[in-house]
């Protein structure tokens, strides 16, 4: 298997080592003599697989509660959450193709073990919240469509490892055909519910206009944050910064600049479309259950149980529940090798997929029961809205790291962040933290 090119200095504090995913690292190949159009089809791929985190089940929760709640006003934060990951990710990819790692080896790499080692512990933490999120959501799917009781669909979860492995066998192309097939079944369901709610456009036009209420309101600022670490989720950038280097480019300048641009065009236009998903989810919400007075809807089975009467059609319910069960097992591949990258990146451990996969489940399979045996159905939205905003108190130590090391000319040579994009990352992480520091402040205070 072809390496990356011997690094020529000793800037990093340890040297790099073996890649993560190294059964799939630089298997798609890039033919120099390509089209531009073949070769922008060679990189497309890795980009829907970060979108997915656009439309994991915490997400639908917390656009749903956003919808119902506010209407369309809380539009103008999937926006700006798609301009931050736009940004963000494009600094993932810079990342991997100038030094040859993914974020994770870069943090090992660059840090002293006294911030190494808690910067892995909290992006543990984050594929857990991810996970939790996936297996409610599943759950709540295989309920919806197939009547299998929640408790049940929660421990059936645990099975979607043999559809990773399967994938896994069949090489990394197998495993981007899996995800983009089905994201075109989600975009489907959705564009045939969208067209049954009939929304006011005006209206939502409108919801992409900035507004201070989004801050001034404690109840819209939690909603707000959670679409935000629902939408920039961390394990993403250590997603994307490792599946990028699937390619096999060249090792060259020209080479690297080539692979980079074609990385960021993917990640660009994938996100594109993971916008035009999120937004439908709470266009739906605001167009239903908004409009119809049902401001409290959250919960993903009562958001179903409520689409037939107010849109009058019988196939709306089974539309809702089979795009939920698409986003579930989409999220289930993406967040398991995020979780290797992780691993094998901040500790240089390798464990065998299926291993990695039932311990990570595990972890977020005992709280989802409990919640569900000891409270009921009813408070999985509550459970699922929780874990989005544990994820957007994650994102500050992703990507903080991912801009100071990117802004690096020693690190990164001559394909350094240019100033203005660092300038702009900044911000978009200073936004991030002090949106995190006011709520904060809002939960101790009562607010």
């Amino acid at each position: 298997m072809p390496q990356s090119a011997p690094e020529s200095s000793s800037i990093w504090l340890r040297s790099r080592g073996e890649p993560s995913l190294a059964d799939v690292f630089r298997s798609v190949s890039v033919a120099p003599s390509s089209s531009s159009w073949r070769k922008f089809l060679t990189f497309l791929g890795p980009g829907y697989l970060v979108a997915v985190g656009y439309m994991d089940p915490g997400n639908w929760a917390t656009s749903l509660a956003g919808g119902a709640q506010f209407g369309y006003t809380l539009l103008v934060v999937a926006l700006v959450s798609n301009i931050m990951a736009v940004i963000l990710q494009s600094l993932c990819a810079r990342l991997a193709v100038a030094t040859g790692r993914d974020l994770a080896q870069a943090c090992r790499d660059a840090y002293p073990p006294c911030m190494a080692w808690p910067l892995w512990l909290l992006a543990e933490l984050a594929i857990c919240a991810t996970d939790l999120a996936e297996v409610i959501g599943t759950a709540i799917g295989l309920n919806l469509l197939f009547g299998i009781p929640l408790e049940i669909g929660v421990l059936i979860t645990g099975l979607d490892v043999f559809i990773i492995l399967w994938l896994q066998t069949k090489g990394f192309r197998w495993v981007e055909a899996f995800i983009i097939t089905l994201l075109g079944v989600i975009a489907l369901c959705f564009a045939v519910q969208i067209a049954m709610a009939d929304p006011n456009w005006g209206e939502v036009i409108r919801g992409f206009a900035p507004t201070t209420q989004v801050v001034t309101d404690p109840n819209m600022l939690y909603i707000a944050l959670g679409i935000i670490g629902a939408t920039v989720m961390p394990h993403n950038l250590y997603l994307h910064s490792g599946i990028v280097q699937t390619r096999a480019y060249g090792h060259t300048l020209p080479e690297k600049r080539e692979a980079l641009k074609y990385a960021t065009l993917d990640s660009t236009v994938a996100l594109t479309f993971a916008l035009l998903i999120n937004a439908s989810i709470l266009i739906l919400a605001a167009a239903t259950f908004h409009k119809a007075g049902h401001h409290d809807v959250a919960e993903l089975g009562k958001a179903q149980e409520l689409l037939q009467p107010l849109l009058g059609a019988s196939i709306a319910p089974s539309l809702f529940a089979i795009a939920l069960l698409c986003c579930g097992l989409n999220s289930t591949v993406t967040a398991t090798m995020a979780g290797q990258i992780v691993m094998e990146g901040f500790l240089r451990l390798r464990l065998a997929a299926w291993l990695r996969r039932l311990v990570t489940r595990l972890v977020a399979i005992v709280p989802a029961i409990a919640v569900t045996l000891i409270y009921g159905e009813g408070q999985t939205a509550k459970l699922l809205i929780l874990s989005q905003v544990v994820l957007s108190l994650q994102l500050p130590f992703a990507v903080v790291p991912l801009v100071m090391l990117t802004a690096s000319k020693t690190k990164m040579g001559e394909l350094v962040a240019p100033r203005w994009l660092t300038a702009v990352a900044a911000v978009i992480a200073a936004i991030i933290i002090v949106l995190n520091l006011k709520l904060i402040f809002d939960v101790a205070t009562g607010a």
